[in-house]
């Protein structure tokens, strides 16, 4: 009868593995009752990757080293995209997104700041410098229709100061025609946004700002003339996450609902405005002035954010809204526990798949 080396046992003691498996049994059980409801067709298989099985030893759970973005180290290439503020639940919402930050080593966008621009009530609802740390990047927002009134009343000295108050390292500008448009109570723009855009940096050449949409992304024309200022960096906010045009429609009564709705179905979705500013970056050569991009809109889980910056030829991250509303608004715990499993999950992709 054969027998086992003795060479095997000590190598095997050697490396920590036990002689038996105490949880097989259960483990087979698991394996036979679950395994008609683990089939996988080719129809449902993901196409964006090659899985390579082969190549790599598992990854550790050690955070990943440090890597520059827009002037500060980040640890996981993650955005928190600008959600909300000015209401009481907002507060417990950026408290917990900016502790998940300072943590994990991600960016945040601040949602509406519009409040702070004349008054200090709203302030603490915002004013999460202190916990998300000196480290991570923290970023205002403002609409596009707020900055046209300040550059109309030569007021831009109200941006500087909002932004100290908040110690932000610079301002996002949201530009949201159709939501405006479609809102009850939106604003009308009097000049084309690219207007405005221009005489924000001009009046504030020293101040960083990123530009964003809300939700529908942006198309060729619109990317073309952005890339070609010099931008902290464009945030795609494209299709396929929250949409605040068919949210404004929803507040609308039920016949502007009918007649408009055709218009919350235009956008672009981040695949395409990645393949757009691709094209645009040979088209423009030194023409681009902007070479950052928070690729957001539609990214749904790591998979899609790793598939889309790989995918990119710019510096980039990319960015989240609703996933993160959903853990944020409880316990913190809740919203830790999602983050750290994004961070493995995207460990795992770096590790073993590759984009075909």
């Amino acid at each position: 009868m054969s027998s086992i080396p003795s060479g095997v046992d000590k190598d095997k003691q050697q490396a920590g593995l036990p002689d038996n498996d105490p949880t097989a049994a259960e483990r087979k059980k698991d394996h036979i009752e679950l395994a008609f409801q683990s089939q996988i067709t080719a129809a449902t298989l993901d196409p964006r990757f090659y899985y390579e099985p082969i190549i790599a030893a598992h990854p550790d759970d050690k955070p990943d080293e440090g890597f520059s973005f827009l002037g500060k180290t980040m640890r996981l290439p993650l955005w928190v995209s600008s959600m909300t503020g000015g209401t009481e639940k907002a507060q417990r919402i950026n408290h917990n997104l900016a502790r998940a930050c300072r943590e994990f080593g991600m960016g945040m966008g601040l949602g509406s700041c519009r409040p702070l621009l004349y008054s200090d009530e709203r302030l603490s609802d915002f004013a999460v410098r202190p916990l998300i740390g000196k480290e991570q990047l923290l970023f205002a927002n403002l609409g596009i229709a707020q900055l046209e009134q300040l550059v109309a009343d030569e007021e831009l000295w109200r941006i500087n100061t909002m932004l100290e108050k908040l110690e932000a390292d610079g301002l996002i500008i949201h530009v949201n025609p159709l939501q405006e448009w479609l809102q009850p109570e939106g604003d009308r723009f009097l000049h084309a946004p690219l207007v405005t855009i221009k005489a924000i940096i001009e009046g504030l050449p020293d101040l960083p700002i990123i530009v964003k949409e809300v939700g529908q992304g942006m198309g060729k024309e619109s990317l073309r003339a952005l890339l070609q200022l010099p931008l902290a960096a464009i945030d795609f906010a494209a299709s396929g996450g929250t949409n605040f045009a068919k949210l404004e429609l929803l507040r609308s009564d039920p016949l502007q609902h009918q007649v408009f709705e055709p218009l919350a179905r235009i956008g672009h979705g981040a695949n395409e405005m990645v393949e757009m500013v691709n094209t645009l970056k040979q088209e423009l050569g030194p023409q681009v002035k902007c070479d950052h991009i928070i690729i957001s809109g539609g990214v749904q889980n790591f998979l899609d954010g790793y598939y889309l910056t790989e995918k990119i030829q710019f510096k980039s991250i990319y960015g989240q809204a609703s996933a993160f509303l959903r853990h944020a608004q409880e316990d913190y715990e809740q919203l830790q526990t999602y983050v750290q499993a994004q961070a493995r999950g995207l460990k795992v992709a770096k590790t073993f798949l590759r984009l075909k």
